[in-house]
């Protein structure tokens, strides 16, 4: 390979003075956001931050724990030495041409962290790597080892150890990261200067506070290349806007599909691209298909409980549905809060006598809360009256709080891999619509939230026949007879199938489940196109979730061919008419979908 010359390593090295220009323009603008920062704050009358969750009692009773057991400590310490004394060895051997041996510590195959070939190759970041590895176990094992600690302190010192695990790993830090040395030189630390300015853009949008940038939310336009799906906006209220989608096919079922997202999220997760939208492809298997487009609340919300959702919202686009139709029997289904909120209106029709579900159809929906997963963490009576305060102060949850909450739960790929990406390698996100939808943010009503996680994450008392009033009805769950379907993910960190699958043991109607592949997001939005993951099916609905696993048959490719199955199977579920258009009925055309709600974005000045 040919060498460069003088004059080409010349020009390829950077201008002094813009070099200098740039360090005076980011060290400015680095200056101007903190003195705005701590002037807000000041006149917030903010100090001290609160330890709302207790993290700190936490591990004083961790430390207090481990020094009354001295002797395994004095063991555990002695282990780690020894893991460390492996390590010398193997690494002596490797600076001496030996790589023959095996490595003392190797990351997990799913791992991401340390895919760059030097992670192996280079005798340097081998030993980092190994050592960091080393230590990480001895820290998890201490602290899961720790005796003496009630159920809740262990959660929290389980978790949060992890995080500070995770947050020092050494493909965070610049000198320690292979790919981050090599671009620094590559680029005569352009690349640093050029994560400075993300690190600052992205604080700037969290208004002081960090806000990290997964997508450039720039490439993606809501009706334009997300969202897409043709169809129309036909009612609407304070809670929600009712889109009912073109036909695709000349015949339509009889039974309409009435679809009820999360408010945690919004509904486009199910309509992101036309190869993976699941309201395309119900459409385009012949449902007339209408989704509820959930309002982002505000202040003006903040006196909205469980119960208006269901009395607002989910009652009144059955409605809307029947208006929209002249039909009197139609097909539900629901994704993760949206399916706590349906079985809640199940019940409540079925004290009603009002029968007019046919069925209905649960994604990873939760109704038994007593197994909800590493979400616990947030979940004691401390964290949710230190919560409860926050929200009454706004009238409602902040959207970066509750997304703050999720992204820890799988932090090196949600924080870390874009810390590293856009402040050390100083690189602009990708554009990548799934983050782009992650990334939109919603709120949840202070009064809503508050009985949502009092009543059923910490009381649990929705499994509980009359454990609840809603719109002066007892909520009685094993009163509602409609078929239902469930449909969970192995790997779903947010709703853990062995939890759901609880929750489809309280209806007694007849009850199919299924488990997905893959986890939340990723084993719902699994077109057949796809070909992925798979999915278990059991004729059986045995008491225990291991049962039911150990007796089921794997099945290749999508559930959502095995779901369409189903559900045309139901009584009437093949019968056909000629395809409905929106606006054709009582209820006009207000506008085109995706509507004007789901467009409020929380981290924009104005609607996308």
């Amino acid at each position: 390979m040919a060498q460069p010359n003088k004059t080409e390593e010349v020009k390829s090295m950077p201008d002094p003075a813009e070099l200098v220009k740039s360090y005076a323009e980011v060290a400015k603008r680095a200056s101007k956001m903190m003195a705005q920062y701590v002037e807000k704050k000041a006149s917030e009358g903010i100090s001290m931050p609160k330890d709302e969750m207790g993290i700190a009692k936490a591990f004083s009773d961790l430390s207090a724990c481990l020094m009354a057991n001295p002797q395994k400590m004095a063991e555990s310490q002695m282990k780690l030495m020894k893991d460390y004394f492996a390590l010398w060895q193997y690494s002596a051997a490797k600076m001496m041409g030996e790589t023959s041996l095996p490595a003392v510590a190797t990351p997990d195959k799913s791992d991401k962290r340390f895919k760059d070939e030097e992670w192996d190759s280079s005798f340097v970041f081998d030993f980092i790597k190994q050592s960091y590895l080393l230590t990480s176990s001895h820290l998890n094992g201490v602290v899961a080892g720790a005796e003496g600690l009630d159920e809740s302190t262990q959660r929290k010192v389980d978790f949060f150890t992890r995080q500070f695990i995770d947050a020092l790993s050494p493909t965070n830090f610049a000198l320690s990261n292979p790919a981050v040395v090599r671009e620094t030189v590559s680029t005569n630390g352009q690349n640093l200067i050029n994560g400075f300015n993300n690190l600052l853009r992205d604080m700037e949008a969290g208004d002081g506070q960090l806000r990290i940038r997964m997508t450039d939310p720039d490439a993606f336009e809501l009706g334009k290349n997300v969202a897409t799906t043709p169809g129309k906006v036909i009612f609407q209220n304070d809670m929600f806007q009712l889109i009912q989608y073109d036909p695709s096919t000349p015949q339509q079922f009889k039974k309409p599909l009435l679809i009820v997202p999360p408010w945690i999220n919004k509904f486009y997760i199910l309509d992101l691209r036309d190869k993976n939208s699941f309201v395309k492809w119900t459409t385009d298997q012949g449902h007339t298909t209408f989704i509820i487009s959930w309002v982002n609340p505000d202040e003006r919300h903040a006196n909205k409980n469980f119960e208006n959702y269901l009395l607002e919202g989910t009652m009144l686009a059955i409605d809307a549905v029947e208006k929209a139709t002249g039909e009197s029997k139609i097909n539900t289904a629901s994704y993760c809060l949206g399916g706590t909120l349906l079985m809640s209106t199940l019940a409540y029709m079925a004290a009603k006598k009002d029968k007019r579900i046919a069925s209905a159809t649960f994604f990873t929906t939760m109704l038994d809360f007593s197994e909800p997963g590493e979400l616990k963490v947030f979940l004691d009576e401390g964290t949710v009256a230190s919560l409860e305060k926050r929200m009454n102060e706004r009238g409602y949850l902040d959207g970066s709080d509750m997304a703050g909450t999720f992204n820890m739960l799988r932090a090196n790929d949600l924080i870390w891999s874009f810390a590293v990406n856009n402040y050390l390698m100083g690189k602009e996100s990708f554009p990548f619509d799934l983050l782009y939808w992650n990334s939109d943010s919603t709120r949840m009503p202070a009064k809503m939230h508050s009985f949502y996680l009092r009543n059923f994450y910490l009381g649990n008392k929705l499994r509980e026949p009359g454990g609840i009033e809603l719109g002066g009805v007892k909520i009685d769950l094993t009163k509602v007879k409609t078929p239902c379907y469930f449909v969970s993910a192995i790997e779903d960190h947010i709703a853990p199938w062995k939890s759901t699958y609880m929750g489809a043991l309280l209806p007694t109607g007849p009850v199919k489940f299924v488990l997905g592949g893959s986890g939340h997001i990723a084993g719902i939005i699994n077109p057949p196109s796809a070909n992925k993951y798979g999915f278990w099916t059991n004729s059986e609905l045995p008491e225990a979730s291991d049962d039911f696993l150990a007796g089921a048959t794997q099945n290749p490719g999508s559930w959502w061919t095995d779901w369409q199955q189903w559900v045309t199977d139901q009584v009437g579920g093949k019968e056909k008419i000629t395809a409905r258009k929106p606006g054709s009925s009582e209820l006009k055309v207000i506008e085109d979908a995706p509507g004007a709600f789901v467009k409020m974005r929380l981290d924009k000045k104005k609607a996308a």
